[in-house]
């Protein structure tokens, strides 16, 4: 069975984010890039897929500028086959993404198309979806493990109080979040094998955004707090400012 996993680099989770000069975009001087963490669980389940069946090829596929090459090693590094970056130099939104992924994968082999449930850097969860409903396939979102019948997958998703068994017919579209897919590391043997795995670099096909980030600007700091001292009057001064100044009753 072919798999596709569809990728995106983000700015490392650890990295101090700052906004820049003009409020339009983060400060990208001395950060660090790295594989989505919910694509990684993605990674994870397609190689398990591979593994398991003893056939097929995992392929990643990714939107981003030319610089994004180094994440898509780190994917091939993983164990992944080969890799496709569609390349794209301006911002695109959510549903330009999702169509750009949809042409790419139209003609596509694969029975398997699988997501991280979010993307670490806008935490969204729709291209998933989006590309699932352009291809006119299914599409089980959250999905913490899944396993194959025939012509069928069975995906679980863990929901309040249990589980919930959905079944899809194939191919299918999977966003795939924190279950049994703890993502390996890379080996030193994985990482010089990457560097001779297949990696394409193509246009993306492009699409004007119809969402346009106006601004950003960091979190407002949090003021101090205070301490009550011990007093018979405490009880209710603490009401007091809970209701009056913290407006939390």
């Amino acid at each position: 069975m072919n798999v596709i996993i569809c990728i995106k680099r983000v700015p490392d989770t650890e990295t101090h984010i700052r906004v820049n000069q003009t409020g339009t975009d983060i400060d990208t001087e001395g950060v660090k890039y790295v594989i989505s963490p919910y694509d990684e669980f993605a990674i994870e389940a397609g190689l398990r897929v591979k593994e398991n069946m003893e056939d097929g090829e995992v392929g990643l596929l990714m939107i981003g500028n030319s610089e994004a090459q180094e994440t898509l090693r780190s994917g091939l590094a993983m164990g992944a086959d080969k890799a496709t970056l569609l390349r794209a130099d301006s911002y695109m939104d959510g549903l330009g993404i999702a169509k750009a992924l949809a042409v790419e994968l139209k003609d596509s082999d694969a029975q398997l198309i699988l997501f991280g449930v979010k993307a670490a850097g806008s935490d969204q969860q729709q291209v998933g979806p989006m590309v699932a409903t352009l291809l006119g396939i299914s599409c089980v979102t959250e999905v913490s493990s899944f396993e194959f019948g025939e012509g069928v997958v069975t995906c679980q998703r863990e929901v309040e109080g249990g589980i919930e068994v959905i079944e899809a017919d194939l191919p299918v579209v999977l966003t795939i979040t924190k279950g049994e897919y703890e993502p390996r590391y890379a080996s030193l043997k994985g990482i010089m094998a990457a560097k001779r795995k297949p990696l394409e670099e193509r246009e993306a096909d492009f699409s004007h955004p119809g969402i346009h980030i106006e601004r950003f600007s960091e979190p407002t700091t949090r003021g101090s707090g205070c301490i009550l001292e011990d007093s018979p009057d405490a009880v209710a001064e603490l009401v007091r400012l809970l209701r009056e100044e913290a407006n939390a009753l």
